[in-house]
């Protein structure tokens, strides 16, 4: 796909850079931004043209309604740097599309697309150096938009800023992962905003990670609001289980997020070969499989960590621990993607766009 570009758009440079102040090996997740963010706000039931300014501050009125009912919502994407300096994203044609499925179902406005894909396009031309090369190196991107408006009338805001922000990223994750199944908490319902990058989605997280933390844990495997019978999602990712040299998800619902990264890996094990059902994954099969040696892997998928193994998990206060395979589909499917990600790997799906 061609990544639509726009011209139409206010440029106000910083005074100096501050990337050479910026360790870029020793990075930690989400901390570091870059020079420069893009802003555009929503008045009088239109969008105003956008800017690109300098990454700083900006004002809120107390009453705004972001603050007090939780109009909010976010993407996370990555573009990477190949051996060439070319700069590369990875299906933001997706981001795009799911960023305005959330605004539609948090009563938001939609932004259009020469505001979000043409203004990051022209926000990441500005800050390419912040792009570094090398496996592993990329820049989040973080699109979000908030409701402006003020006042404290239970009602949608008729104002809201969309914003992009730039961090430099190295891996997200590192260690083991171990988790715990939820027995009680649940990340969404249905009928509820599960299905949309709402960050009221992850506070609601918190706790209940908070508690895994605790007991030794780094995640939550989320199963369904209603019996706790479904494996759902792991922490903030889609989750993949392998049974055998089968491979098995969840469909996406009103519950779970419809992840780039999960689909990705869909298409990608299917045209590799690999046998991947896509249907209601139950607790008590995921416990059977491990007590009888048939689960083989457990790994969630997304933007930030691209594939996390997970080496075990808890259920009712039994922990099963897995045995490393062999031939592990969640190192072969991440070496796969990253490679496409990096142009490392020639891109059959048409997957990746050139900045």
């Amino acid at each position: 796909m061609e990544l639509k570009t726009t011209t139409d758009i206010t440029i106000i440079k910083a005074d100096k850079s501050k990337i050479n102040s910026v360790d870029f090996e020793n990075l930690t997740f989400g901390n570091i931004f870059t020079d420069h963010m893009l802003i555009c706000d929503y008045k009088d039931g239109k969008w105003e043209k956008p800017v690109i300014m300098p990454y700083e501050p900006f004002t809120l009125d107390p009453s705004a309604k972001v603050f007090h009912y939780g109009q909010a919502i976010f993407e996370g994407m990555k573009a990477y740097k190949d051996e060439q300096d070319d700069i590369w994203l990875f299906r933001p044609d997706q981001n795009f599309d799911r960023f305005n499925k959330s605004a539609v179902r948090l009563a938001m406005p939609e932004v259009p697309e020469d505001v979000f894909l043409g203004g990051l396009h022209k926000l990441i031309e500005i800050e390419k150096d912040w792009v570094k090369k090398g496996n592993g190196n990329a820049l989040y991107i973080r699109p979000f938009m908030i409701a402006t408006g003020s006042g404290v009338v239970a009602a949608p805001s008729t104002q809201y800023r969309f914003t992009i922000i730039l961090s430099p990223a190295k891996s997200y994750y590192s260690g083991e992962v171990k988790v715990v199944i939820a027995e009680h908490f649940s990340r969404a319902a249905n009928g509820g905003i599960g299905a949309a990058k709402a960050a009221g989605n992850y506070s609601g997280q918190f706790y209940p990670t908070k508690l895994a933390n605790e007991q030794g844990f780094q995640q939550i495997i989320w199963t369904d609001d209603a019996t706790h019978t479904k494996l759902e999602e792991a922490g903030t990712m889609n989750v993949f289980f392998r049974i055998n040299d089968t491979l098995y998800t969840a469909p996406t619902s009103e519950r779970i997020l419809d992840g780039v990264t999960r689909k990705s890996i869909i298409e990608l094990a299917t045209k590799e070969g690999i046998d991947v059902q896509v249907r209601p994954v139950l607790v008590d099969e995921i416990v059977e499989a491990a007590k009888n040696g048939t689960l083989k892997e457990i790994f969630g998928a997304g933007t930030a960590a691209v594939v996390n193994p997970i080496v075990g998990f808890s259920y009712k206060d039994t922990y099963y621990e897995l045995t490393k395979p062999e031939k592990s589909f969640a190192t072969y499917i991440k070496q796969q993607l990253t490679g496409i990600q990096y142009k490392q790997i020639e891109d059959t799906f048409g997957w990746t766009v050139k900045i």
